[in-house]
């Protein structure tokens, strides 16, 4: 089958609006944290998020398009762009018969569709409703903006399988491209639920933090405090390319895709398998689709949101398929500084693998100060503090609820 390497990166992130601020962010140990500010949250239970910083859509569109894109779209469409010109396509001379998009959103326009029920009911029951509505809240409709801005004609489509869903769209490119189906995809995936109904939803299902108090340290992956994740907004884009394809018109490669894992826990809604099971198979099935033996990974990106049961079993799924190695490995949880970016968390995470293979960098989980008794101390969390490592190859898991889980797994290029 054919290789697939990553050409171009993109990030649009609650630690900054391009790459480079993210990884720096990220780096630094940076909490994004703070008021919410794109609603009056004084009523709800939880008063804070990571959002988007100083965000105004008219830096990078026109009234017209902002009007007809989800804010969800438009991070899209700006994580995307910057992995677009990060891969040198906009000189490229490439098939766009061969040159596709997949993108994820786990929920889509939830604002769009959060404001567009309240004007019908604040309006008096009468049926007016934004001719875009339907249009700006599909959750597939930021690929076909996508393909449409360039022209690309291949496989086009949208995955959601809630956090779990820009992981699943980052597989499937990978695999169209093996299967030679395409040449080059811009995947990734995307999310903008900080609303009236994002926020209210969520914290009636007791799964966001309320630590008002202690809002800037509130995501506390694997704390004996933690009391639930924090939400965040944003997007992540990768380029991914046939190896000879990319290698043909020149680009520069940050690492190669060597494997995909997917499975599912078959056992609650919302919670996790309490032992880690499907966890435990996700990696497993992404070992074994790379290959390799489980001692060659150096790094696990967790998806460690800060929930009391979801970290427990990640974290004894860990020790389950790396036995001893797992306490040579770097674990963390960049959920710890980004919130959760639900269905656009695997792209943003894979892009923080991908930045740690290329600079020897491994981001911390920060808040770290007690430890949850249930979880083995000798798991080198890689608390507070980033941590210098050289890394050949690194792992990022994200599951979703309904039982979703994702692992892909990323390697040093060496030619």
């Amino acid at each position: 089958m054919k290789r697939v390497v990553v050409t171009g990166l993109g990030a649009f992130t609650p630690l900054g609006k391009n790459l480079q601020e993210y990884w720096k962010g990220l780096s630094n140990g940076v909490s994004g944290s703070d008021w919410i500010t794109s609603f009056n949250a004084e009523k709800f239970k939880t008063k804070f998020a990571c959002e988007v910083k100083n965000y105004n859509p008219l830096d990078y569109f026109d009234r017209k398009g902002a009007r007809k894109l989800d804010k969800y779209a438009q991070f899209a469409m700006i994580a995307a762009h910057e992995a677009y010109l990060d891969a040198g396509l906009e000189e490229a001379e490439i098939n766009k018969d061969r040159a596709g998009v997949i993108w994820a959103s786990g929920i889509g326009g939830i604002e769009t569709f959060t404001n567009e029920i309240k004007g019908y009911v604040e309006g008096g029951y009468t049926p007016r409703f934004n001719p875009f509505f339907i249009p700006k809240m599909i959750s597939d409709i930021a690929a076909g903006h996508l393909s449409m801005k360039y022209g690309y004609r291949g496989p086009n489509y949208a995955t959601v399988s809630a956090c779990a869903s820009s992981t699943n769209a980052l597989i499937d490119a990978y695999n169209l491209i093996r299967l030679d189906m395409a040449d080059l995809f811009i995947s990734g995936g995307s999310e903008a639920a900080i609303c009236e109904a994002g926020v209210g939803g969520f914290n009636s299902m007791q799964a966001l933090s309320s630590n008002n108090d202690e809002y800037k340290t509130a995501s506390r992956p694997f704390d004996a405090t933690r009391d639930g994740f924090v939400m965040g907004e944003g997007g992540g884009g990768l380029i991914l390319e046939e190896l000879e394809h990319a290698q043909k018109r020149g680009a520069k490669i940050y690492a190669e895709l060597i494997g995909g894992g997917m499975s599912a826990d078959a056992h609650h809604l919302t919670a996790p398998h309490p032992d880690g099971e499907g966890a435990r198979l996700v990696m497993l099935n992404a070992l074994r689709d790379a290959k390799i033996k489980p001692e060659t990974v150096d790094y696990i990106n967790v998806h460690g949101t800060a929930t009391p049961l979801g970290d427990l079993s990640e974290a004894a799924a860990i020790k389950k398929v790396f036995g001893e190695h797992a306490y040579d490995l770097n674990i963390s949880s960049t959920k710890s500084m980004t919130g959760h970016l639900l269905g656009a968390a695997g792209a943003i995470e894979s892009i923080a693998v991908i930045m740690s293979i290329n600079h020897g960098i491994i981001p911390p989980t920060i808040n770290l100060k007690t430890l949850d008794p249930g979880i083995d101390p000798k798991l080198n969390l890689t608390p507070n503090t980033a941590q210098k490592r050289e890394v050949n190859i690194g792992m990022s898991n994200t599951f979703g609820f309904g039982g979703h889980n994702t692992s892909v797994i990323f390697k040093l290029f060496k030619g």
